[in-house]
């Protein structure tokens, strides 16, 4: 049975979806969801999702709607024994999920708090102050990259990363990553280069957004 996954690619959560199955070989039945013209608001997809948001993961009787929870059951479910992309070893999986949660509620809950009055249309400029929030963020996310090659402190790619990614890319598409994170500009690099699939799960779309955010910064 083919896994429905009902997308919008502005969106970082579903980018990092795709990155998590691009990485699994899995192909899902693409069904988008365009948030900017209000179709998560539909009665067929608030019968799916009633939190109306994206992605939607619909796997036979599974159905999920928060992106970490898909990354991980996509792994556990489809990735077989010892899967690096979220590794069974208790210490490192636990660094994993910290991450996982650094990103929800953190960097992300940050990102969000910036972004959100701009897509709602609620304000025509960023509010005052949550720039700064986000570069805190960003400089933890920098010290956090000194453990190693990629954020749980490992030297492969894990969904910490494509939680992560997803989201930093936007920034940086949009001009809004320092040179002086350095750490964070090099993992950028190595994401690019090591996750399969990159530039259609996740390069245009974070590029589309990045144009997004430059609409509203450069007034």
């Amino acid at each position: 049975m083919a896994i429905d996954l009902y997308y919008y690619m502005v969106s970082p959560f579903c980018r990092s979806v795709l990155l998590t199955a691009r990485a699994l070989g899995i192909e899902f039945n693409m069904k988008e969801i365009n948030i900017f013209k209000g179709e998560q608001h539909q009665p067929e997809y608030l019968a799916i999702n009633p939190q109306h948001n994206v992605p939607t993961m619909v796997d036979g009787d599974v159905v999920l709607w928060e992106s970490r929870a898909i990354l991980t059951y996509l792994v556990s479910r489809y990735g077989g024994k010892d899967n690096s992309l979220y590794p069974e070893d208790p210490k490192v999986r636990a660094r994993v999920d910290s991450m996982l949660y650094f990103d929800m509620g953190t960097l992300f809950a940050r990102f969000f708090a910036v972004f959100r009055p701009l897509l709602l249309g609620e304000q025509d400029s960023p509010p005052d102050g949550a720039m700064d929030k986000v570069e805190e963020a960003l400089g933890w996310l920098d010290g956090f990259l000194t453990r190693g090659r990629f954020v749980a402190g490992t030297d492969h790619v894990t969904v910490a990363d494509h939680a992560l990614v997803a989201v930093v890319s936007g920034l940086h598409a949009a001009g809004l990553v320092s040179s002086k994170f350095e750490n964070v500009e090099k993992w950028l690099v190595r994401c690019t280069k090591e996750m399969p699939g990159y530039e259609q799960a996740n390069g245009a779309g974070a590029r589309a957004f990045g144009d997004f955010a430059k609409s509203k910064f450069n007034k």
